[in-house]
């Protein structure tokens, strides 16, 4: 099948969200067949915004701690591409399975770990998801079906192909969705697991987030084939190319995908063409790129402005019940900071545990 494109860039909702995506499905396809934007109610848009902010002002808050020595480590943020995971997570269900890389706190926060939790992490506290022992890119939580933010590059989409295939095994109508980058996307083990999940039909989406610029190279430089939609295509893996920056594009692509992972057709690729606004880590001073181009981005693509002048204009949201979102999130955020800043260190002791003989 073809590789197709939707809407392109220029360059986990809470239940209530995901209640209503099926009674929103007929409206989607109804957009697609036009070739409009779709559409989400009221209460997804507020939804989304709610959780594109705390991704947003958490990840500030990373950064700010770490500028302050709290974390220490590698430290890379998501600002700037909220609007993919927030999509996909508003598309899926409960049971489904999110796998990434290192770029990861927002998948977290996405699938409803706690802000505590993924903080004190950061930190190296013993409330930390990992105790404390594993840092920015080693957290995990079965109870929120996430399976680990991984620092090896590309590793992780040999991870997501295998709980893809658990799936499968267990004839559930779970589906993996597996995370990675543009300069993961040229690993070899990324193709070795397109090969399988073809052949066995396994239900898993491989969502590339396309940041343009990798570690600091930017696409063009390093990748032969820009298009990564068309990576999966001499596997028969379809794939479309979406705006990552607009929360609406991204959930109807997760719509699509889902339905066709759930109907046993096997994988699908959706190239989320997005951007970060920071650099790949926070040792990294971005100087491959102007200020004039990410300043663009800000001004006219960022994704949570994007759904803000649509709740003012299109939904009369007032000003101050976005500014009480905002507020509450940063509450959140806060007192995630305080509790990562306070909690006792892990004992000694820890260093023994967890340990596979």
């Amino acid at each position: 099948m073809a590789a197709t494109r939707t809407k392109t860039a220029p360059a986990a909702a809470k239940p209530a969200a995901k209640a209503a995506v099926s009674k929103a499905a007929a409206g989607k396809a109804a957009a697609r067949a036009s070739g409009k934007t779709p559409l989400l109610t009221r209460d997804q848009e507020l939804s989304a915004y709610r959780e594109m902010l705390l991704i947003r002002r958490f990840e500030e808050k990373a950064g700010q701690m770490y500028g302050m020595g709290l974390i220490g480590g590698f430290c890379h943020l998501y600002i700037g591409q909220e609007a993919v995971v927030v999509g996909m997570q508003m598309a899926s269900k409960q049971g489904d399975q999110v796998i990434t890389g290192y770029r990861d706190h927002g998948h977290m926060l996405a699938t409803g770990m706690s802000a505590n939790g993924v903080m004190a992490e950061l930190t190296g506290r013993r409330g930390g998801y990992s105790r404390g022992k594993g840092g920015s890119m080693h957290m995990f939580s079965a109870e929120k079906h996430f399976y680990g933010g991984h620092g090896i590059v590309g590793a992780q989409v040999s991870l997501g192909t295998g709980l893809a295939f658990a799936n499968r095994y267990r004839g559930n109508d779970n589906v993996s969705l597996t995370y990675f980058g543009d300069g993961a996307a040229n690993q070899g083990q990324v193709y070795e697991s397109f090969n399988m999940a073809a052949l066995w039909k396994l239900p898993v989406i491989y969502i590339i987030e396309n940041n343009r610029y990798a570690m600091g190279t930017a696409v063009t430089r390093a990748s032969a084939q820009t298009d990564f939609s068309k990576r999966g295509l001499s596997f028969n893996i379809p794939g479309e190319q979406v705006d990552g920056m607009d929360i609406r594009e991204t959930y109807a692509a997760g719509l699509r995908a889902m339905e066709w992972c759930r109907s046993g057709k096997g994988p699908y690729i959706l190239e989320m063409q997005t951007y970060r606004y920071r650099g790949h880590s926070m040792s990294d001073p971005a100087k491959y790129r102007s200020k004039d181009e990410v300043q663009k981005m800000r001004t006219e693509h960022d994704p949570i402005e994007q759904v803000r002048e649509r709740l003012l204009k299109d939904w009369k949201v007032s000003e101050d019940e976005l500014k009480a979102i905002d507020a509450s999130v940063r509450d959140i955020v806060a007192e995630s900071a305080e509790f990562a800043t306070n909690d006792p260190e892990p004992d000694p002791s820890e260093l023994w545990t967890d340990i596979l003989k």
